[in-house]
């Protein structure tokens, strides 16, 4: 498999909208320079976490709607700031309380394309900042089977998707802040 080949991942292909816990769950589709991707019709700014425990094992969550491991994050709701979100979204999808020390890139390329079930087809924006764990437990929930720390030497054997892996490599390598 050749380089375009990687890039062009698409994971979590769901053909319907599911009932969950009397929830609509949304399959997605994520796509990253492939030449199949569909037309976005959205932009939604998200945020998120890349924390870093005492170790050096950075917390990650296991999606639901794709199987895949991820930083968290999610979309930013009216009335909240960026970090605001970010913290948010961890403690929702992980059970951890993050303090914010950092910024690790903005990650704005408009060939990364998540196709929902619902019709929505967004172009991503993400804003992932650098946080360390301040309390709580890492613990499964409705977004993500399963959350756990892992070890940066762990992350090859993880199903990763490229452009996560993009992120996270800012930080190991240290070349952020990252800005597309």
């Amino acid at each position: 498999m050749d380089e375009a080949e990687v890039l062009r991942a698409r994971v979590g292909n769901s053909p319907a909208v599911a009932r969950r816990d009397g929830l609509i769950a949304v399959g997605r589709s994520e796509y990253w320079h492939d030449p199949e991707a569909p037309v976005p019709n959205s932009l939604v700014p998200a945020s998120g976490v890349l924390a870093v425990n005492g170790r050096g094992e950075i917390l990650l969550q296991r999606r639901r709607d794709t199987g895949q491991w991820a930083l968290p994050m999610g979309k930013q709701e009216l009335g909240e700031t960026i970090a605001e979100c970010a913290i948010r979204e961890t403690r929702e999808e992980t059970g951890v309380d993050v303090a914010i020390t950092g910024l690790v890139g903005i990650f704005s390329d408009p060939s990364h394309i998540v196709a929902y079930s619902d019709g929505e087809v967004r172009q991503e924006f993400e804003v992932t900042l650098l946080g360390r764990p301040l309390g709580g437990f890492p613990r499964a929930n409705s977004e993500a089977d399963d959350v756990r720390w892992a070890h940066p030497d762990e992350l090859d054997a993880l199903d990763i998707h490229p452009t996560m892996r993009r992120q996270i490599a800012c930080y190991l390598d240290r070349t952020y802040p990252h800005i597309d």
